[in-house]
């Protein structure tokens, strides 16, 4: 593996400095020699003037949170980091690697959850290049990699979860979004590090049912949630009962048998899980009339 090997280039002033300079001179020799008719002498300025303008193409510019890669032949001689005019062999190849963040949304991507049903899910990652050679030179172009990864990882992502889960211990897709977003950005970094990149974030920004189960799994998703609220509201029913037959009997309130406590409890849990309010029925005689 290539590793990022940091350069530092001369200063693009100092060399402009030196060099316009010796341009100007070589081309007054060059000039005074073509009148003397001087041929050698003429030959030896339009050699250096050629020299000096080969030496002019080495400035290049670097811009902030910018890097320039050298190369010389094919083969990798360093990077320039420092922003700024700079000037380095002039046979050296330079290409642009851009160190700014970026980030990208992904397409609507249909796979099937955790648990079979096909999903529509989308994801935003947000990324930099951290080591220029590995971007250059370890894949063939780095920024459709980054999308083919990124788009692989949340493939794999979505058949780890499952959409919903009404089970507080399970993780789902639309229930524990941060746990999901981290297992996205490790799962895709892990992708990535061959490529020099580093993944900032990584979210999911679209999540929902395929259209042509959206109905069904609405409505499965419905009872789901009765259900699940259902057993809530008798455990808590349940609790309250054992509560209040606790306290009668503690405070001695009233002594009650186990007929009338089963009357009792019925009473209560009629109250306490119907969906309307309950009516009061006034009884006039005893449990036994």
């Amino acid at each position: 593996m290539i590793r990022e090997k940091e350069r530092s280039a001369v200063s693009g002033l100092l060399a402009l400095a030196l060099l316009l300079p010796l341009l100007v001179v070589f081309g007054y020799g060059l000039v005074v020699n073509a009148r003397e008719h001087a041929a050698l002498a003429v030959v030896a300025f339009a050699l250096l003037i050629a020299a000096d303008v080969v030496c002019l193409a080495g400035l290049f510019v670097v811009n902030p949170n910018e890097a320039k890669v050298l190369q010389l032949f094919g083969g990798y001689v360093g990077t320039v980091k420092t922003p700024g005019l700079r000037w380095a062999n002039p046979f050296y190849s330079k290409r642009r690697i851009s160190q700014r963040v970026r980030n990208f949304e992904s397409q609507h991507l249909k796979v099937n959850d955790n648990e079979g049903n096909p999903i529509e899910i989308a994801a935003v990652v947000v990324w930099r290049v951290v080591e220029t050679a590995e971007a250059c030179f370890e894949v063939d172009n780095y920024e459709n990699y980054v999308h083919v990864q990124s788009e692989s990882a949340l493939r794999n992502l979505a058949t780890s979860y499952p959409y919903d889960s009404h089970e507080e211990s399970r993780t789902s897709l639309r229930g524990q979004t941060a746990a999901v977003a981290e297992h996205l950005k490790t799962e895709i970094q892990d992708r990535l590090t061959k490529a020099g990149v580093e993944v900032i974030e990584a979210r999911i920004s679209h999540l929902a049912y395929a259209p042509e189960i959206a109905a069904a799994m609405l409505q499965r998703q419905q009872a789901g949630a009765i259900i699940a609220a259902r057993s809530r509201i008798v455990e808590g029913a349940v609790g309250m009962v054992e509560m209040a037959l606790e306290m009668l009997s503690r405070k001695e309130i009233v002594h009650l048998d186990e007929e009338r406590k089963a009357t009792m409890v019925s009473n209560l849990l009629v109250v306490l899980c119907g969906e309307r309010g309950a009516q009061p029925v006034l009884n006039t005689g005893s449990l036994y009339q």
